[in-house]
């Protein structure tokens, strides 16, 4: 994808030069991307052979052969997928195999995944770790990439780190202990980033928000909250419990049957997006790439998105203005680029994150909704995520956090909310809750 300035690859100790990705498949190596690279209207095996078809004698497509061999492919995986099937129709969990295949298909001896676990479910994530090690049986390199540090040592014999572009430290797995590794990653200690500590929060007052009895046919059903100035409010359960719906009716993306939405004691009307913000809400959705950022624009043109019409003079924006803004934001949120004129599909994960999250506070709400916050972002840039949670909720905003990382609730959140089936069905105060394995419990068994 990118050819190198200096340097040298050597596959199988014989020096190579790899200018593109067809050059890097002819000598064995495929990648498989943390954004899905495949067709979702093509089946599985369409996919699979994908500019490499199998032809018939007369030189026409042979689906047939194309589905033979994926079958093949598959049962050598030691997993069941139809390969007529088409991808659209699939579980995410299928799709990452898919995506193995593909570049098992192409006889690869190194495979390079890049965050594969960042879509799956838990059983999924276990399943893909089952076929990883099948894979190092049959002598197939790996090269795992991934933020989360416990899939680090469940995977890997050696850990690279890697930072700011340079090569940091390579180890054996056993010779690195998980502090280390977190401290080589950061380039520092990282003291107390995940150690919740107790906040002043006035629950005697009128509410920022209160939610009650709230409904969207079986996604939500019943569901009642409240949220004070300055407040964190966790939102936890598990996949399928309401949680992202629930910020999305809050946001007027999907509509509300029933039940009322009160802002400072007044109830409000939010049908849509416009109604949400003109309310002094902000949604930092689940998936940034694709439903908070325009990827193909700049840094500069994604921050100011939300802010036109208060750039607006006299029927011009002000590009100064817009340039100064979006450069403190830069700088106060530690936004790596080189430049705010750079496209945003260019930026880590954890920097496309923060452009999602300054876009919003530039719009100065009062309640941040943030869906799963730190999702597929490095450890550095989650712990400088959660502190500006804690920062915003200091300034005497509410912010509703909702994550699947337990760790990640339980270090900034004043009170946890757990919901299940589309219910909001325990209310807990944070220091009632004393360790993760305790909320684990609440959440499985709500």
């Amino acid at each position: 994808m990118y050819t190198p300035d200096e340097g040298q690859i050597t596959v199988d100790g014989r020096p190579v030069q790899i200018p593109t990705p067809e050059a890097a498949r002819a000598v064995g190596i495929s990648m498989i991307f943390q954004e899905f690279s495949l067709i979702p209207t093509l089946t599985v095996a369409q996919n699979i052979f994908l500019t490499r078809e199998p032809r018939s004698g007369g030189g026409l497509l042979d689906d047939r052969e194309a589905e033979r061999r994926a079958r093949a492919i598959f049962a050598d995986m030691q997993v069941d997928i139809d390969p007529t099937a088409t991808v659209e129709s699939l579980a995410t969990g299928y799709w990452q195999l898919t995506e193995i295949a593909k570049a098992l298909s192409q006889d690869a001896s190194v495979l390079i995944m890049d965050e594969p676990t960042a879509s799956l479910t838990a059983n999924e994530t276990e399943a893909l770790f089952a076929l990883v090690g099948r894979l190092k049986a049959r002598g197939i390199s790996i090269i795992y990439i991934s933020h989360r540090m416990e899939e680090i040592y469940r995977v890997a014999d050696r850990i690279t780190v890697l930072r700011d572009g340079r090569l940091v430290i390579a180890a054996e797995a056993a010779k690195i202990t998980m502090d280390q590794l977190i401290e080589q990653i950061i380039g520092g200690k990282m003291e107390g980033a995940f150690a919740w500590k107790q906040r002043e929060v006035g629950f005697d007052g009128t509410p920022l928000l209160e939610v009650r009895n709230l409904r969207r046919g079986r996604r939500l059903q019943d569901v009642s909250f409240k949220l004070y100035p300055g407040e964190i409010l966790g939102l936890a359960g598990l996949m399928g419990s309401g949680r992202t719906e629930l910020a999305r009716a809050l946001f007027g993306i999907d509509p509300i049957e029933a039940g009322e939405i009160i802002i400072n004691g007044r109830p409000v009307t939010i049908k849509s997006p416009q109604d949400a913000l003109a309310a002094g809400i902000c949604l930092i959705p689940e998936d940034r790439r694709a439903q908070g950022l325009v990827l193909d624009h700049t840094v500069r043109e994604n921050m100011l998105l939300p802010l036109l019409k208060t750039l607006d003079r006299f029927g011009m924006i002000d590009d100064a203005r817009g340039t100064q803004l979006v450069e403190s934001f830069v700088q106060s949120l530690h936004i790596k680029t080189d430049s705010i004129f750079k496209q945003v599909r260019f930026l880590s994960g954890g920097n496309q994150q923060k452009v999602v999250i300054a876009k919003w506070l530039a719009a100065a709400p009062n309640i941040l909704i943030m869906d799963e916050p730190t999702a597929g972002v490095d450890i550095g840039a989650k712990t400088e995520i959660l502190d500006v949670i804690r920062k915003l909720a200091d300034s005497g905003k509410g912010v509703i956090v909702i994550s699947s990382e337990l760790t990640e609730v339980l270090a900034v959140s004043d009170r946890v909310l757990v919901m299940h089936s589309g219910r909001s069905k325990t209310e807990l105060a944070r220091q009632e809750i004393h360790t993760e394995q305790e909320l684990h419990h609440v959440v499985q068994s709500a």
